[in-house]
């Protein structure tokens, strides 16, 4: 039993890639002056100005082996709380990007951040 988890594990390492997923996304409406961006377990996020007036998020994430899953993204008020994660038997990997409009200023976990794209700066 000990060697079959053991041999699981090793061919786990390593083998969830979020550039293979495929992405999934999300359109928020958006009428506020400044956006908190919170990733929890600090997933990578592409903070990115767009010509848009609502915020987009799409997510990559890729989970093999036994996974609990914990996927989510909730815009209450001026804060838009992102989570990819698993537990089990598992590898995942996730990121997302967040597509906002240029004259949004974004923080990041409270803290101001550069953007990137068209518009940003």
């Amino acid at each position: 039993m000990a060697v079959a988890v053991a041999v699981l594990l090793a061919a786990l390492a390593g083998c969830a890639k979020a550039e293979d997923a495929t992405p999934e996304s999300t359109v928020f409406d958006y009428s506020g002056s400044t956006l908190n961006v919170v990733s929890r377990y600090h997933v990578p996020t592409d903070l990115v100005a767009a010509d848009r007036q609502d915020v987009k998020v799409t997510r990559w994430f890729k989970a093999d082996g036994i996974a609990e899953e914990r996927t989510s993204w909730v815009l209450e008020g001026d804060t838009l709380a992102l989570e990819a994660s698993c537990s089990g038997l598992a590898n995942c990997d996730a990121r997302f990007r967040v597509e906002v409009p240029p004259h949004v200023a974004v923080l990041r976990d409270g803290r101001t951040t550069d953007l990137k794209g068209a518009g940003a700066g």
